[in-house]
């Protein structure tokens, strides 16, 4: 147990990385991981929450370039595009929310199993649907923040559907849109090959005071295990997919 409780500590800074006039926007580093919606005037109205990602451009024809140094007479052999349309279909990322409410309810928001919320009424947090493909738009969650009262705690997380771990793979970040002030970026660029799911950012009502804290913890499981590790106490099923139509 040692070991989650090592990941479980950090830092719980205030302070944050400003982004430049051009991109209006704040980074949350391992050095600076917090930022106040309070204090910045938006803690209420609704929070957009959205993944994006893409395949790293080191998976689509990387490294042919230093291979035909080492292999000339490669250049005449055709590549295999196959595997490259295959890596890029069987990643599947999802967007997700566990959530604790003031009165003791707590629960999931995600695509696996359409638990897809509610945002007028408990948990005020609403999944916008399920991206298997990486478009452009990602997934998108919505949180009420008029209601942050009823709002204890919020861990936004990413996971790999599909039994194919993916992180070391694809470039995916997590943008937070609040009603006011700069969009809040975290990116989840650390290598973790084996990692299947992603706690990301915890959104917590502290003492009237909504704070965005980054998380960025990659563990070897799914959800069973992020639950485990930020003590949430479900109790936890194997779920799957419609089949998805292109």
């Amino acid at each position: 147990m040692s070991f989650w409780d090592g990941l479980w500590r950090g830092g719980r800074s205030t302070q944050f990385d400003s982004g430049s006039a051009a991109t209006n926007a704040i980074t949350l580093t391992k050095r600076n991981q917090s930022v106040s919606l309070t204090k910045q005037g938006a803690a209420n109205g609704n929070l957009r929450i959205n993944l994006s990602w893409r395949m790293r451009t080191s998976d689509i024809g990387g490294g042919r370039r230093g291979s035909l140094l080492r292999h000339p007479f490669q250049a005449f052999k055709p590549e295999v595009v196959q595997a490259h349309t295959e890596s890029m279909v069987n990643v599947d990322l999802d967007l997700g929310c566990l959530y604790e409410l003031t009165d003791g309810t707590k629960g999931v928001v995600q695509p696996l199993g359409s638990f897809y919320g509610e945002l007028n009424g408990p948990p005020y947090v609403k999944l916008s649907g399920d991206d298997r493909f990486g478009s452009g738009s990602g997934e998108t969650i919505f949180i009420n923040l008029d209601h942050r009262e009823q709002i204890k705690r919020l861990l936004v997380f990413v996971y790999i559907y599909d039994q194919t771990p993916a992180f070391d793979r694809t470039h995916a970040i997590v943008t937070l849109y609040p009603s006011n002030g700069p969009r809040i970026e975290v990116g989840l660029d650390e290598r973790h090959p084996q990692a299947r799911s992603c706690a990301v950012v915890m959104i917590e009502n502290v003492k009237n005071e909504l704070l965005v804290r980054r998380e960025v913890k990659f563990v070897y499981g799914f959800q069973a295990e992020l639950d485990r590790l930020y003590g949430w106490g479900l109790q936890w099923g194997r779920g799957y997919k419609a089949k998805a139509d292109r």
